[in-house]
């Protein structure tokens, strides 16, 4: 009775498994072979003939220099600020480290156009701050941010978080024991940090090197809002104008110019894998104590220059932005007689569309959360008590909707779903095809935590309830969920705080009603309504504030691994 028991199970978890996988197969893949498909054929023929064409045209050439310069140099400062933050907080004993890596992490959740908005609010001729300060420059003098510099300089700043906990993971696996050893024999200072600590985080930070330079090249928000008006063109901004422009008709060309990105991106992924695999450094010893290197005399002026840094890359802008949203009209100095709350009523009550992107976020948000728990957890569950080579196949290629450029999905999605197969049905200019996507690029962000949670379980306890009748839903329900939700709430709040301020996607994917907050802030900005630009923006980092506060708040309460940034 038990065999028989055993080998139904074994096939209900097989047909389930055979389910789910192929749900996230069309999720994740489908969008980009439908991508590379319409890049490489003609009518119904196999034709690299149009691929020739885009990739000899001078507009590529000079929009993929300069998304390689800026996303280089952009990681290159994440870099410097990311490891210099990961190396003080991970390795000494510097105090309020909570706070600290609190403060490090909102620039991540704050989405780009905000970022990039709220820095030309705090630099140029018309910046409300400077004019309340008495120190603008002159009228007509140039926006310094709108510039090739500009964009480095604001890559780097949004994405030091990735560099900084990426490396700061690698450095906390470091055991002490290590170090007193390498003490012990006489080395001290910078020898010790270069000659035993570098060489074991090195893997993690060229990991982090790489994933950055990923995400700095598929960013949109912040080369199209400084890159445009300066005339500056990278790949992400000359698909969307090429798109605003001449619709779908293009479809095919832009398909290509995706599919450029996409092999750059795909050459960084390649790059951190490599560095991953190329780790031979094995730590043996407890972890339960972290270094915490004494730092005398230099604790408080290193202490007052780190918060220096997050007031100058997170204070600052917010204060710029704060007071652009609080003045009659861009440019005019914050004064008491001219303080109003009229663009934060107008952006906020008057406007219908905003109430529209604000229902459609949470929505699309919290839905996409939702859902990715529901596909995630049964199937890193069946996967590893259930290897297949198509499971495997799977699993090495999940993360390539998410490290893929967003405007490179929104292309695929477009090309999958503007004709749906055997109908004449669209979900083009739905907000479906949105929802769509973002399950496709956040699945692997909920699909990891999982995975690695439910590889440390102990697989006798599936095993006594599988002995005692339970059947496999009983069990996802009674053991595997309890026990993974812990990293599934983790996943869940990463994707709901990336995705309630998402743009690079649906910059693409948006029509009428289905306007996104990130949508909203982008268009208003464009269309020179700053001030009332700057009321939505600021709203929505006080939410999203308020939400990682609350986060925050409750993790003493939570179970270990929830609050995703002490992950």
């Amino acid at each position: 009775m038990l065999a028989r028991h055993k080998l139904g199970g074994s096939r209900s978890e097989d047909r389930l498994l055979s389910l789910v996988l192929l749900v996230a197969i069309a999720l994740t893949l489908a969008p980009v072979l439908r991508l590379f498909s319409e890049g490489v054929t003609q009518g119904d023929h196999f034709s690299l003939a149009l691929m020739r064409e885009v990739l000899s045209q001078s507009s590529t050439h000079t929009a993929l220099l300069h998304s390689l310069t800026t996303a280089g140099f952009g990681t290159l400062v994440s870099v410097v600020i990311g490891s210099t933050f990961a190396f003080l907080v991970a390795l000494t004993d510097l105090r309020a480290k909570v706070a600290l890596v609190f403060c490090l992490m909102i620039p991540m959740m704050i989405p780009p156009q905000i970022t990039a908005l709220s820095w030309t609010q705090v630099m140029g001729p018309s910046s409300v701050l400077l004019k309340t300060l008495g120190i603008a420059p002159p009228l007509g003098a140039p926006q310094p941010l709108y510039s090739p510099l500009g964009i480095i300089l604001l890559l780097g700043v949004q994405h030091t978080s990735i560099v900084f906990l990426t490396l700061r993971a690698g450095l906390r696996a470091i055991p002490q024991e290590a170090v007193e050893a390498a003490r012990i024999s006489g080395a001290k200072g910078l020898r010790v940090w270069w000659q035993i600590i570098v060489p074991l985080c090195l893997p993690s930070l060229a990991a982090g090197t790489a994933i950055t330079f990923v995400t700095a090249l598929g960013n949109f928000g912040i080369p199209a809002m400084l890159g445009i008006p300066a005339g500056y063109v990278t790949l992400p901004t000359l698909i969307y104008q090429k798109l605003a422009g001449l619709g779908i008709s293009v479809l095919a060309e832009v398909a290509v110019l995706a599919m450029l990105i996409g092999a750059v991106a795909i050459c960084g992924i390649l790059l951190q894998r490599f560095f991953q695999s190329r780790q031979r450094v094995h730590l043996v010893g407890a972890t339960a104590h972290p270094l915490a290197i004494p730092l005398g005399r230099a604790r408080l002026p290193i202490e007052a220059a780190l918060w220096s840094v997050v007031c100058v890359i997170l204070v600052l802008p917010m204060l710029g932005l704060l007071a652009t949203s609080l003045v009659p009209a861009y440019g005019v100095a914050l004064r008491f007689d001219t303080i109003t709350l009229s663009s934060w009523y107008e952006a906020l009550f008057r406007q219908p569309a905003t109430s529209r992107a604000f229902v459609n976020s949470f929505s699309l948000s919290i839905g996409a959360a939702l859902v990715l728990i529901a596909i995630c957890l049964p199937l890193a569950w069946l996967m590893e008590r259930n290897p297949t080579r198509l499971g495997h196949l799977f699993d090495s290629l999940v993360d390539l909707p998410y490290a893929l450029p967003g405007v490179v999905l929104a292309i695929a999605m477009i090309l999958l779903l503007i004709n749906l197969p055997f109908t004449e049905a669209t979900l083009y200019g739905t907000i479906w095809i949105i929802f769509l996507a973002y399950l496709a690029r956040f699945l692997t962000v909920m699909f990891r935590p999982i995975q690695a949670s439910i590889r440390q379980l102990d697989p006798a306890m599936n095993e006594a309830a599988q002995s005692v009748g339970a059947n496999l839903f009983q069990r996802l329900r009674s053991i595997i969920l309890p026990l993974s939700a812990p990293s599934a709430a983790a996943g869940a709040i990463l994707v709901f705080l990336t995705a309630f301020n998402e743009l690079t996607v649906s910059a693409l994917l948006w029509s009428s009603g289905t306007e996104t907050l990130g949508v909203m802030i982008f268009n208003l900005d464009d269309s020179g309504e700053t001030v009332m630009a700057s009321a939505l923006a600021m709203t929505i980092v006080l939410v999203v504030m308020a939400l990682m506060g609350l986060v925050q708040l409750a993790a003493r309460r939570l179970p270990k691994g929830v609050v995703p940034w002490q992950t």
